[in-house]
């Protein structure tokens, strides 16, 4: 049976980010979740520079090598996680810069955020993006995971700290984006 491919996408790519230890964790419970085929992208490996493409993203040819490799990467996946912290009330930059690289690679594709922050865990960077991806025609699940305190969640070694509640918050999120998840059928040989 075909596994759908699951992207699980770091956002932040700031010295002294979050996002990298909360990416493994999750990476690791969906890899305990078994049911997708898993990948962890991270912005900062991506390097994307500041949306240089000459054109729109649903206008023309990508002509830039980053923005190519970035397609192809996005290309493979069926759905998304964003894993993303909450700056200033509101998403990250990164975060919006890699979305508006592209168009038609997100659209009809499910969505899911894990997010991070001070007192709301990242809450409002959540409902100010959300209306973002819905206008790259993503499907967002409405139920989201949140992690407040990041700091003080966040070990020495750059682990995240977890309990049981932010556990099962995350597996019922990737359960549910996996109901949401459509998988060609292989072709018959």
């Amino acid at each position: 049976m075909t596994r759908p491919h699951l992207q699980i996408i770091v956002g932040s790519t700031r010295p002294g980010r979050r996002g990298a230890a909360v990416g493994r964790w999750l990476h690791g419970l969906a890899v305990r979740h078994d049911r997708f085929d898993i990948e962890l992208v991270d912005l900062l490996d991506v390097g994307l520079p500041l949306l240089d493409e000459p054109q729109p993203a649903g206008r023309g040819p990508y002509v830039r090598e980053h923005t190519q490799r970035w397609s192809q990467i996005v290309s493979a996946g069926q759905a998304y996680v964003f894993v993303m912290p909450e700056y200033n009330h509101g998403y990250n930059a990164a975060t919006k810069n890699a979305l508006d690289f592209l168009s038609e690679e997100w659209r009809h594709k499910p969505i899911a955020f894990v997010s991070y922050g001070g007192a709301t865990g990242g809450a409002r960077a959540v409902q100010a993006l959300t209306p973002v991806v819905v206008s790259l025609g993503m499907k967002p699940l409405a139920k989201a995971v949140h992690i407040p305190g990041i700091n003080r969640a966040v070990t020495a070694d750059d682990t995240l700290r977890t309990d049981e509640r932010l556990d099962t918050g995350a597996l019922t999120l990737l359960d549910e984006l996996f109901q949401h998840t459509s998988v060609e059928p292989a072709a018959a040989v």
